[in-house]
């Protein structure tokens, strides 16, 4: 049996198909952990939903960002942009299908393997959390999500305030204070205040600002956090975070990290496809 943390799909089915074929994944015997992003900006969001749903508990998924937005415009919350490639799915018949599934995902998981924690978040993580109170906080979005009113949330959801946490915030600042360090962070200060401008790799932090994962004394050090959302940063194994998302919609590569537990001295491996077939494996 394999496990394998996989990035961004952001709507390529296509990449995902042969990325699977590389690995030869079998849902009775392996297991997907997706980091968010499986749908928007790529050419078949609906085929990677359809694909993942099939799969059953054989695709363990995260929500991200533009999975939210999905979300978001399909209640009116929020309206398409231009680059947004999401009208297919909104039109499609099993559209309702396809939505309930997703809202139903987690933001957040933690994952035992072979005695070693991984956090999976789509984006980050503030210093301030621990491991497990990630998981609780998730817990109170992932809530709203499956209640009857998660049209109204989604409606109140977006903004960049408040920029830090606060145990003592209540109702939308807190939930929002969540969603957004867990599908948008890249770059927060000492203290934990987010910043959401920079879009760039780790080196174009703004003064007095340092990727997330950087922050001295983050308390989710003891454990590997796994995350997509920074196609800029792309591929990183440390001991104490992996960066999967290697910007396959933008022309990069869709990469999986395989933990294997057939063989226990087995290393994780990489593998990545590029964006078309036309690419190099």
């Amino acid at each position: 049996m394999a496990l394998y943390l996989i990035g961004d799909i952001q709507g390529c089915d296509e990449a995902l198909q042969r990325l699977l074929i590389a690995v030869s994944f079998s849902p009775s015997r392996d297991t997907l952990y997706l980091l968010g992003d499986m749908v928007n900006r790529g050419p078949d969001s609906a085929g990677v939903l359809r694909r993942l749903m099939r799969y059953g508990h054989a695709a363990q998924c995260i929500l991200g960002n533009h999975d939210l937005h999905l979300l978001a415009v399909s209640v009116g919350a929020r309206k398409l942009h231009r680059k947004d490639t999401l009208s297919e799915l909104l039109t499609a018949p099993d559209c309702d299908i396809l939505l309930t599934w997703l809202r139903q995902q987690p933001l957040a998981r933690l994952l035992t393997h072979r005695n070693h924690d991984y956090l999976l978040v789509h984006a980050g993580v503030l210093p301030a959390w621990t491991a497990h109170q990630c998981i609780a906080l998730a817990g109170e979005v992932e809530r709203v999500l499956h209640s009857t009113n998660w049209p109204d949330f989604l409606h109140r959801m977006y903004g960049n305030q408040p920029d830090h946490w606060d145990a003592s915030w209540s109702g939308d600042d807190r939930l929002r204070v969540i969603v957004n360090a867990l599908t948008r962070l890249r770059f927060c200060t000492a203290s934990g205040q987010m910043e959401f401008s920079v879009t760039l790799g780790a080196d174009a932090a703004p003064p007095g600002y340092l990727p997330w994962f950087d922050v001295p004394g983050r308390h989710t050090a003891n454990v590997r956090v796994a995350f997509g959302h920074w196609s800029t940063l792309g591929w990183l194994g440390r001991e104490d975070v992996i960066s999967l998302d290697s910007g396959c919609v933008w022309g990069g590569r869709l990469t999986a990290l395989r933990l294997d537990d057939s063989q226990p001295s087995t290393t994780p491996q990489l593998i990545q496809v590029g964006c078309t077939a036309a690419q190099h494996p």
